[in-house]
């Protein structure tokens, strides 16, 4: 009996114990924070104005329409124009895309209640024409907008290009028209002509400063020229090689016209061997050079290895170079002959042949490379800890598959990494996977 109730008593105790303990918690939260400011900092509905504000900014535009029915004040911030001057609408069909749209209901409050407040404004489409004319009647209705920046984003083709000319045109007018204040367009891939040109620089000729126009078909010269004839302030502009010319470029050299900043050609073929592509003539390019001394001018290759021949036969001002199918020796050995003032080069793909003398030809000769990545390609080790060698610590990003690496009786790829990563000044391994 004595042994058993001091085992109740020591079981009476426990109890006691964790109250004392769970008091003391309570004590150090309190005088802490205090018991008021405890409570206070568990009402949401008393976090202040900019904090809430802020959070919203982050949620997806469902959850921050949820997040606006918590209380009367929430819903409040909810519509403060700050809210709705970064805005992206999403238009996709059920049968055709995976991602979820914004609700319709959800696009005519907008329209309603915040038109005047977007600034920044893309539209992103999947590859559905009743998408792409979605989007184009919610441009119809932005009568009251100021927009600086509108982007058109196709996720798959063909979408844009399915739209009637004279649906988009009208919808982009509208936008074009009453903005007077753009200064960021990217409107690739889309039925864009002319005339829009010509109303976009009787608008916004005093804002505009970057144009993205990538493979748009109904745009002529002329309409580029229109552009850089009254807009002064252009610094970046994208265009397809098929509108580029000798005239163009020596147009663009003009005294009256820009110093671009940023000129991004789009050499693409679809049909190989369908399409002959004309040669621009070296005068022509140092032109541009003469008239804007730090234009970068950056091209993209979608090309077969029979359609490279118009190209880097004579020297060539380009700076960044991505090759997105496979490309010859012969052709890398052009770059490094006629390329001076390359950047950054990419290429996704090569072929079997080992391009050791072509990369150090590269680094030999272009004195600026400060960016190289290689896909399907081979380079032996030797080879290229020579071409790193050469180039030295102005190697800034270097992204080779591992694949590409052939080791020899010199080095391994153990070997290899430490050499590289010596001569770079950092340390260095290859790539499992492309990071371009």
């Amino acid at each position: 009996m004595k042994r058993a109730r001091q085992k109740v008593g020591i079981e009476n105790e426990a109890p006691q114990t964790s109250q004392k303990s769970k008091k003391q918690k309570t004590c150090s939260y309190s005088s802490m924070f205090g018991e008021s400011d405890l409570h206070t900092s568990m009402d949401w509905g008393n976090l202040p104005h900019h904090v809430v504000l802020r959070i919203f900014q982050f949620l997806p535009l469902i959850d921050r329409a949820r997040a606006s029915s918590v209380c009367r004040r929430w819903n409040e911030i909810f519509h403060i124009p700050d809210l709705w001057r970064r805005f992206e609408f999403e238009l996709n069909q059920p049968a055709t895309s995976y991602l979820k749209s914004t609700h319709p209901d959800l696009i005519q409050q907008i329209i309603k209640r915040h038109a005047d407040h977007l600034q920044y404004v893309s539209f992103k489409v999947d590859s559905s024409t009743e998408s792409a004319e979605a989007a184009c009647d919610i441009l119809s209705q932005l009568v009251n907008c100021s927009i600086k920046t509108l982007g058109l984003i196709s996720t798959a083709k063909p979408s844009f290009m399915n739209v009637s000319k004279a649906h988009f045109a009208s919808a982009l007018t509208v936008v074009f028209v009453n903005s007077k204040s753009l200064s960021s367009i990217k409107i690739d891939d889309t039925p864009l002509d002319d005339p829009s040109l010509k109303v976009l620089v009787a608008n916004n000729s005093d804002t505009l400063k970057l144009l993205k126009m990538s493979s748009c078909p109904h745009v002529s010269p002329a309409g580029i020229l229109c552009v850089a004839d009254q807009c002064h302030g252009l610094k970046e502009l994208a265009l397809n090689y098929y509108i580029l010319s000798d005239e163009l470029l020596l147009a663009l050299s003009s005294e009256k016209h820009v110093d671009l900043e940023h000129l991004r050609i789009d050499v693409v073929s679809e049909n190989p061997g369908q399409v002959e592509f004309h040669t621009i003539k070296k005068q022509s390019w140092d032109a541009l050079v003469k008239h804007s001394p730090k234009v970068n001018i950056v091209m993209y290759f979608f090309l077969y290895e029979e359609e490279f021949d118009a190209f880097f036969r004579e020297e060539t001002p380009v700076t960044h170079l991505y090759f997105g199918r496979a490309v010859s020796k012969a052709m890398l050995g052009r770059i490094g002959l006629n390329c001076p003032r390359l950047i950054e080069l990419v290429v996704c793909a090569n072929g079997l042949q080992p391009l050791d003398d072509e990369l150090i030809r590269i680094a030999e000769r272009c004195k600026n490379l400060t960016a190289m990545g290689l896909g399907e390609c081979e380079v032996t080790c030797r080879g290229f800890i020579e071409f790193v060698k050469m180039c030295g610590g102005r190697l800034t990003q270097l992204s080779i598959m591992e694949e590409v690496l052939i080791p020899d009786n010199d080095y391994s790829l153990d070997r290899l990494h430490l050499e590289v990563s010596k001569h770079l000044g950092r340390m260095w391994f290859p790539d499992m996977m492309p990071t371009w």
